[in-house]
């Protein structure tokens, strides 16, 4: 039997990727939850919680009124010891739930398949030790707002040269990725194509993400992995299994 992952989805657009198989195949089943079609978002994830990305603000709940739920339900995880992941915008509604800080970054747009450098905090990671031992590595980027101020208590894992904070996580078992490990070349090309950028620009992007697709199955399907695994672990009443090559 597939344990169950409550996934909020906040737009089409930006769905689950690569992570559908690579959870699957790891034995953690997802119910995906759209509340921008009127699903409404539960009150607790007790198997494990991934929150997706998407345009919206993490502080505009005027535009999407499903925001303040979604960061109760982080809060609720995080606090209950759900294996919790949030990424992009999931990894700033986490953020904000968390007391942290999320503002407009003032480094511009970080956009194409960018670098990400472990700290050393990551050597003992349930998640991030599971990674390929050679860094930097690289993951698919496309966001305006940043993660200025970390919540109480987070350990940060992954930093990059334009926004410092790319990834921390918060107790045993939940993590908040700036970034997209679960992008295919597609689902970014689609992102693409909605944007104000110049098409010169836009090629680019669209082949550099498209080059660096075998990089990025080969780096984040791990992490997909040992997050499915911190899920399994939950239900079975163990403590999550350590990564192969964690110390």
């Amino acid at each position: 039997m597939r344990e169950r992952v409550i996934v909020i989805e906040h737009e089409a657009e930006a769905g689950l990727g690569f992570f559908k198989g690579w959870l699957e195949d790891a034995g953690a089943g997802c119910e995906v939850v759209r509340p921008y079609k009127g699903d409404a978002v539960p009150d607790s994830a007790d198997g494990g919680l991934l929150v997706l990305g998407g345009e919206a603000s993490a502080w505009d709940d005027e535009g999407y009124g499903w925001l303040p739920a979604t960061r109760a339900l982080l809060a609720r995880a995080v606090e209950e010891g759900v294996p919790t992941l949030g990424i992009c915008l999931g990894a700033q509604l986490m953020t904000i739930a968390c007391g942290g800080t999320v503002e407009r970054g003032a480094a511009g747009l970080e956009i194409g398949a960018c670098a990400v450098e472990p700290l050393p905090e990551a050597a003992d990671d349930l998640l991030f030790s599971a990674l390929p031992t050679s860094s930097p590595y690289r993951a698919v980027q496309y966001h305006y707002d940043a993660m200025t101020e970390l919540p109480p208590g987070a350990v940060r894992l992954a930093t990059g040269g334009q926004y410092p904070n790319q990834a921390y996580r918060l107790g045993e078992r939940a993590w908040a990725v700036q970034f997209h490990p679960e992008a295919t070349a597609g689902i970014f090309i689609s992102w693409t194509s909605g944007s104000r950028l110049a098409p010169d620009r836009i090629d680019e992007l669209n082949t550099q993400v498209k080059d660096a697709e075998p990089e990025l199955v080969e780096t984040w399907r791990p992490l997909a992995e040992a997050f499915a695994a911190a899920v399994r672990e939950r239900h079975a009443g163990s403590s999550p299994e350590r990564a192969p090559n964690m110390p």
